[in-house]
């Protein structure tokens, strides 16, 4: 399960959170630390030490709502190609998903990266549009090109783009989860610095860390928090230390500060969250797809927000966990999922089922 030099320390680490004698339960927004606290079984360990942990809307993807995907699939209907990255082709709507509208002959592409996009827009005449989807941490790659200049006419950004400051405080406001520590997502902390999230402790009263992603930085950032708990105190911890630095990436934060502005926008599972999503500045509207596709866009049906039964929203609220959809593992697999956390790797349920009686 760990390697063994590993082994003795998250001993030492999961006895020193039981010695503080909290009882709490922590959320995380990050699909990478879920894919390590299900894989190594750390839910379990983290339990015996009085430790509850749960994930909120850490994943890109899977907070996508369905309209967007929507509108993906309709500028493919109509003669635009539409690159993606993997994860977002299977995302179900009640109109179908990319990859079904691939089968019903639309130019529809998984590409690795906007360069992918951008190669593929200069290789051909017809207009095409690059779906770009993530937090801070791949909002910057968007605005490389963008800033570089010279791209294709006929290339296009669809930004579903989000920002964490936002979800994390429409979570403390709505107060529906209860938590009494958040483990915050490193790779997000690796652009934005620690500033950001000393607001949620202060205001919130919010104990909190920002943690790696190796087995070691969850129990270490678990620690940390109960440590907090214990000594009543309500900080912004930095157990990645390793990469996060004070300040951040600030080359990171000024491309997107020049690219992007933020906008009112819905998650998956949420309303409306204000400033929480990047849309182009006008200087970008040429290759902004909700200006130049703007008359197809106007065509997207509406769509529900979730399949029936589905209940991805509260899963990404930490309401519930995968294996209380009635869903789950049944009408629900990752051949057939009903909503994208059956979809993304880093989707709750994927991961839930992917491992499901398996540790490493």
């Amino acid at each position: 399960m760990f390697k063994y030099r590993d082994e003795g320390m998250a001993k030492k680490i999961l006895s020193a959170i039981k010695d503080t004698g909290t009882e709490s339960r922590f959320m995380h927004v990050c699909g990478t630390h879920q894919d390590t606290i299900v894989r190594f079984g750390l839910e379990e360990m983290l339990a015996d030490a009085g430790v509850e942990i749960c994930q909120g809307p850490g994943c890109p993807v899977c907070v996508t709502t369905s309209m967007e995907i929507a509108d993906a699939i309709t500028m493919a209907r109509n003669g635009v190609t539409v690159t993606a990255f993997g994860d977002m082709m299977r995302v179900p709507t009640t109109i179908g998903s990319l990859f079904d509208a691939k089968a019903d002959g639309a130019d529809v592409r998984i590409v690795y990266s906007i360069e992918d996009a951008v190669k593929m827009a200069s290789d051909q005449t017809a207009p095409l549009v690059f779906v770009s989807v993530g937090f801070e941490t791949t909002a910057p790659s968007t605005c490389v090109p963008l800033k570089k200049g010279g791209l294709p006419k006929n290339f296009s950004i669809y930004s579903c783009h989000r920002i964490c400051p936002p979800i994390l405080e429409a979570i403390f406001e709505m107060g529906e989860t209860k938590m009494n520590g958040m483990i915050m997502p490193g790779h997000v902390a690796v652009i934005t610095g620690m500033e950001p999230f000393r607001k949620f402790s202060e205001k919130y009263r919010m104990p909190q860390a920002v943690a790696g992603f190796e087995p070691l930085d969850i129990l270490m950032a678990s620690y940390m928090l109960a440590k907090q708990i214990e000594e009543g105190r309500s900080e912004a911890e930095n157990e990645y230390t390793r990469l996060v630095r004070e300040n951040g990436n600030p080359t990171a934060r000024k491309l997107m500060e020049d690219t992007f502005i933020p906008t009112d926008r819905e998650w998956r599972g949420f309303p409306v969250i204000p400033k929480s999503a990047l849309v182009l500045k006008s200087e970008f509207a040429e290759h902004d797809a909700t200006v130049v596709h703007g008359d197809i866009l106007a065509m997207t049906p509406e769509v529900e927000s979730e399949a029936q039964g589905c209940k991805c929203g509260e899963v990404l609220r930490g309401l519930i966990k995968s294996d209380e959809c009635p869903m789950f593992g049944t009408a629900c697999k990752p051949m057939c999922p009903k909503g994208p956390c059956m979809v993304s790797e880093e989707g709750n349920c994927s991961i839930a089922y992917r491992f499901s009686g398996k540790r490493m």
